[in-house]
């Protein structure tokens, strides 16, 4: 007998803070890139190539909180929640170009340091610190609850500290002829960039592989259904990720009586909601004598 449950999760919308996000970003890029090049800055437009590098991901991850929401089709039965995933791994994909470049660049100007203006970096960085940590504040409720705007977050974030890094810099060279530091600030970031980047990897992909979210107690999933009297035994358990936000389950459970009830699949579908954020579970039952049930749904 194959019951199961599904409904609509609701997703906050955070359509405003991307285009916000996007809008301060692009302005702060052309900013960095023209006086950057004005003042000869590697570390500002190594920051600008970041920057852009978050812009297309703030794009991509808006695409994708939008595509999430689209209803299903007959192709896509279960909508376009994936693309928030996608979303996520494509952001670290282009974030570890931007750390090659970064470092490449910074390598060669190893072997040519070039005289900088100090004072010209540290108001470009400082207004960089500022549009920066407005942007993150704009992913901050969102950061736990999913991956897709964690990613956001974590990327406006990190350029805020970055760019107080530059800042730092800069004031160092306005009162010194240290100019190995703009490429060793290069690296630096490109370095804070691929320790932000690696997690985001890592999860973008477990989910792509329909791993367990790490956020999921698949022990706790396990004690539960052992703790119920009404099941005899349970098995093929499997919980993946839809989107970065909505978690699925389903499992084959041997029911006591020989037959389950809407009652009985009521209370596990509201438990695994409420006490694992399972929002869309899907539970066969079965009896050891193969008696077949009446198929119910809810």
């Amino acid at each position: 007998m194959s019951q199961s449950n599904s409904h609509t999760h609701e997703v906050k919308d955070f359509g405003k803070a991307f285009a916000i996000g996007i809008a301060l970003n692009v302005v702060y890029i052309v900013i960095e890139v023209i006086y950057g090049l004005i003042v000869n800055s590697l570390a500002l437009i190594a920051d600008a190539g970041h920057n852009l590098s978050d812009v297309l991901g703030l794009i991509i991850a808006w695409v994708a909180s939008y595509l999430v929401k689209k209803s299903a089709t007959k192709k896509y039965t279960y909508g376009l929640k994936k693309s928030s995933v996608l979303a996520a791994f494509i952001n670290a994909m282009i974030l570890l170009v931007a750390i090659g470049i970064i470092i490449w660049e910074a390598i060669g100007r190893f072997a040519e340091p070039q005289q900088i203006e100090g004072t010209i970096i540290m108001i470009v960085a400082g207004i960089g610190v500022f549009i920066n940590a407005v942007t993150a504040l704009l992913f901050f409720s969102g950061r736990k609850h999913d991956l897709n705007i964690k990613g956001a977050f974590l990327h406006m974030a990190a350029d805020a500290g970055i760019s107080l890094g530059v800042v730092i810099v800069g004031l160092v060279l306005t009162f010194t002829n240290l100019y190995w530091l703009d490429p060793v600030m290069s690296i630096v970031i490109a370095l804070i960039i691929f320790w932000g980047t690696w997690d985001l990897l890592k999860d973008s992909t477990s989910l792509a592989l329909d791993a367990v979210p790490k956020e999921i107690d698949k022990d706790g999933v396990e004690n539960y259904f052992d703790s119920m009297p009404q099941l005899k035994s349970f098995h093929d358990l499997h919980i993946w990720a839809m989107s970065t936000t909505e978690t699925a389950l389903t499992v084959h459970a041997v029911v006591e009586d020989g037959c389950s009830n809407n009652e009985l699949i009521d209370k596990i579908s509201e438990d695994m909601r409420h006490q694992f954020n399972i929002v869309h579970t899907t539970i066969q039952f079965e009896t050891k004598g193969d008696k077949v049930c009446n198929q119910n749904h809810i």
